[in-house]
């Protein structure tokens, strides 16, 4: 039997839709309809529905804006018109200032529920970053009382950033801000401190191939999508990375079957519990005991989860700089071989 694709098109906001079989395939790009500016909040309205187990490829802006961008040098001509559209026409913004596409409303989430979000792709958008800090940003902004930006040009082919001559940077491009809404109790959310509902987590192993677990707060998790870096180190200490344009392709699955407090992240490799708190130490303790917790369903007792994360885990600084600092714990599937 053969079966045609529907296609639901709707260009002016962004939206392209293909139901092919079981599994609908949608396009979600940022426009000034189809964006929340600087927050997640639970009754920011939906851009864009989808079922369980739904693909989407989506679109995000670089966070700035066109008169920083050519201030430090972009040609006018290489500023995104996507970019320059919502700078001047979306007015509802804040409190943050991250440029988030979506929400995207998910058929059957729940709270209680948990949304697992695969990371199938992630693609850089245009061919430059930006790394900035500003006068009381950065996690030592009392060493450089000053703001400055920097243009770093991005080589697509070679996956490299230009940083300086004779310095090169690897690029693994990530989404720094997966979220969902916060509990309806916490009103409208800044976009930068991460939480229990993930948001700007700014874990840079949240590369292609990995998988975001968020918890569910609301009816649809209205899902946020922001933040794109082509690359981080664990810190990220002056505020920003290498800030860019991404477009990635996300495939989205309701879980009833799990039950989580905090994000929990997945690698071929690891698996990531995390934490965070406007406290390192507490961040760090919450990333642990998500971590002990974990460990337990793998069959240890809670002692001897205790122990393992001492002796084969590493726990290290997600961010510095968000409100909310982040820590995370890397679990190494390698030392789990029975069955092997």
């Amino acid at each position: 039997m053969t079966v045609r694709p529907i296609f639901l098109l709707c260009l002016g906001s962004g939206l392209l839709s293909t139901a092919l079989g079981a599994q609908t395939k949608h396009r979600l790009m940022p426009t000034p309809e189809t964006v929340a500016v600087g927050h997640y909040w639970s009754e920011t309205k939906p851009v864009l529905r989808i079922k369980s187990g739904d693909e989407v490829t989506i679109g995000t802006l670089i966070t700035s804006n066109p008169t920083r961008l050519e201030g430090a040098g972009v040609k006018p001509e290489d500023v995104e018109p996507a970019l320059r559209a919502i700078t001047d026409q979306v007015k509802d913004r804040g409190p943050g200032g991250h440029i988030l596409t979506g929400p995207i409303f998910v058929e059957g989430a729940e709270p209680g529920d948990v949304l697992e979000v695969r990371i199938k792709k992630v693609d850089l958008a245009i061919p430059y970053a930006y790394n900035a800090f500003g006068r009381t940003s950065g996690f030592i902004p009392e060493d450089f009382p000053y703001a400055k930006m920097r243009i770093i040009p991005l080589d697509a082919k070679k996956m490299m950033a230009r940083f300086a001559p004779g310095i090169d940077i690897p690029l693994r491009p990530f989404f720094g801000s997966i979220g969902v809404a916060p509990p309806p109790s916490r009103g409208r959310v800044s976009s930068a401190p991460p939480d229990i509902h993930a948001g700007n987590l700014d874990n840079k192993e949240l590369v292609a191939g990995t998988t975001l677990f968020i918890p569910v707060h609301v009816p649809g998790a209205l899902l946020e999508v922001g933040d794109g870096h082509a690359g981080q180190g664990d810190g990220e200490v002056d505020i920003t990375a290498l800030e860019t344009s991404l477009t990635g392709v996300l495939e989205v699955i309701v879980r009833k079957d799990l039950k989580l407090t905090w994000p929990r992240g997945e690698t071929p490799t690891h698996w990531i519990t995390m934490g965070a708190d406007k406290d390192l130490v507490v961040a760090t303790k919450t990333a642990l005991r998500q971590a002990i917790e974990f460990l337990q369903t793998k069959g240890l007792s809670k002692d001897d989860a205790y122990m393992l994360t001492s002796v084969a885990c590493d726990v290290r600084i997600t961010q510095l700089v968000d409100g909310n600092v982040g820590a995370h714990v890397m679990i190494p599937k390698a030392i789990f071989t029975k069955g092997k």
